[in-house]
């Protein structure tokens, strides 16, 4: 939860019922591999295993885009954001986008 906002994927929260959907609210981050972590993820390809200086990267991309989305949805006046999904694409070589996207809702508590 960011700006104390829920957070779903799904279509509804046990125990509120949307009253008003106010729109999509989405976050995205662009993000660049460095050369230091470039060399080291050359040796990981030859040797095999996982990249963890692209994992922390992407999570901290992912972070960073969720709390842009609950940003946007907070501008709009939301309680939620219901649906949330993740797209990535490349936007040059060795450059990411990371979005974060969903509907902005009002909820009430049942």
């Amino acid at each position: 939860m960011y700006n104390n906002i829920l957070i779903t994927n799904t279509e509804t929260l046990p125990g509120y019922e949307v009253i008003e959907i106010l729109g999509i609210a989405r976050g995205s981050t662009v993000r660049a591999r460095n050369v230091a972590s470039d060399i080291f993820a050359g040796l990981k390809n030859i040797v095999g295993g996982e990249i963890s200086e692209y994992t922390k990267l992407m999570a901290d991309a992912r972070e960073q885009a969720l709390k842009r989305m609950t940003d946007d949805a907070a501008r709009l006046g939301a309680d939620a954001v219901v649906n949330v999904r993740f797209t990535t694409s490349a936007i040059m070589q060795g450059a990411a986008e990371i979005l974060a996207y969903g509907t902005a809702v009002r909820l009430r508590k049942l």
